[in-house]
């Protein structure tokens, strides 16, 4: 079931997901319209409405033919603007934000009813067949295809909005940070403090596979340790590329080639980086963004200041996460552990790319001290607070380094308060 849902949940992704599904609901509906002509509902609304039924076969043919080429023109237009859309999300902010938008939902909706009306028009439209003489035309069918064309003009105009909305960088930003920020709050409340047992003799096998690790299939991972009284630590971490025979599954006891088999398969590799359940592409994806903002060609710290916004909440969310995951059976007995990237090494990760491109601005120096003021009020452990201290004498001592002004280097010191 685990392996079922994770397939489901990476082709959910895909942009041709919901089209595929809405398409072939379009083409369902086609032949239910065409079955209800054959028990002749036409005939039947004629005598109730008249004024609501085409009864004119060429009329019905020459405005089936029009609202398909209509649609078809709006659809290459409206997903032309798609690609205008990544490509400058793509110059402007990071390449890494287009998984994002490319499995939007809402677009994804909006090109599947395109294509499912379209689909249905057509079939309409062939669905006129001569019958001796005369031409049996679908009437209420030809009613229907005109109401879906209203639905797909309106839904032309939502998409019109939405899409001007999407390209906005602060709408990207806090996607993201919704997104980093639930899988740590999910985090936070399904862990519990265990204690692992040593893992010092431990045999040590190697993955048979290449690729960036991206979870496990939770369920078939336990009960394979369940039906082989076995304890599992993964010697690496979630987004962590990793090669062909590095040995990096480790056991307690020793485990035939089957059960090995097992377990890999129980591991999810994946050829890119995918978004996942991972919070760290969140840290990532944000800090990013506020990079590029700072390059000669975008110039926008204003972006760079709102992408630190969002990191200090991250941030202090992450000083919450337990540096381990643990995975237990019904019993509670721990059976799973794999190591998390600590808040220590996340935070340098981080500030380690913002120092060389955004010290030379007084403004986003600052707001990065400001951060890390924040942070410290909300330390759990020492090693965080010592994390921290080291964060900000490395900023203070490139600062001095980059800034010749003196009294913008008391300003800093002094702590000045920014306008962001």
């Amino acid at each position: 079931m685990d392996r079922i849902k994770n397939i489901f949940f990476q082709v959910r992704g895909k942009i041709a997901f919901y089209p595929t599904l809405i398409s072939i609901a379009g083409v369902l509906v086609a032949f239910l319209f065409i079955y209800m002509e054959q028990r002749h509902v036409s005939e039947y609304l004629m005598d109730i409405a008249p004024g609501l039924v085409i009864d004119n076969t060429e009329t019905a043919r020459t405005l089936l033919s029009t609202l398909i080429g209509g649609l078809i023109s709006l659809m290459v237009f409206s997903f032309s603007m798609v690609m205008i859309l990544l490509n400058q999300a793509s110059s402007n902010f990071s390449p890494r934000v287009l998984p994002g938008i490319i499995s939007n939902e809402k677009h994804q909706i909006v090109l599947g009813l395109y294509i499912a009306v379209i689909l249905y028009n057509i079939f309409i439209l062939v669905s006129i067949e001569p019958t001796k003489s005369n031409y049996q035309t679908p009437g209420f069918s030809v009613l229907i295809a005109i109401i879906l064309t209203i639905i797909c003009l309106a839904a032309f105009i939502y998409f019109i909005h939405n899409i001007s909305q999407s390209i906005q960088v602060g709408t990207i930003l806090n996607s993201i940070h919704s997104s980093a920020k639930n899988r740590l709050l999910n985090s936070i409340n399904t862990q519990e403090f265990r204690v692992f047992p040593s893992q010092e003799n431990w045999s040590v096998s190697a993955i048979e596979t290449t690729g960036y690790f991206q979870g496990t299939l939770t369920g078939n991972l336990l009960e394979t340790c369940i039906d082989n009284d076995l304890k599992i630590a993964l010697d690496f971490r979630k987004g962590q590329f990793i090669l062909k025979g590095n040995k990096g599954l480790k056991t307690n006891k020793p485990i035939s080639d089957k059960v090995k088999d097992k377990i890999l398969r129980s591991l999810i590799f994946s050829s890119e980086e995918l978004t996942g359940d991972n919070y760290i592409y969140g840290f990532r994806q944000i800090s990013e963004i506020g990079i590029k903002a700072m390059s000669p060609g975008i110039n926008d710290p204003g972006t760079a200041l709102n992408s630190i916004d969002y990191l200090t909440e991250l941030f202090s969310l992450l000083m919450q996460v337990d540096e381990f995951e643990y995975w237990t059976d019904d019993k509670k007995t721990l059976r799973v552990f794999i190591e998390r990237n600590t808040f220590s090494e996340v935070l340098f990760n981080v500030l380690a790319t913002y120092r060389p491109y955004c010290l030379g601005d007084i403004i986003v120096s600052q707001k990065l001290l400001c951060m890390l003021n924040r942070l410290s009020e909300r330390v759990i452990n020492a090693d965080q607070s010592e994390a921290i201290e080291e964060e900000i004498t490395n900023i203070k001592k490139d600062l001095e380094l980059q800034i010749k002004n003196s009294r913008d280097l008391t300003k800093i010191k002094e702590g000045f308060n920014s306008w962001s």
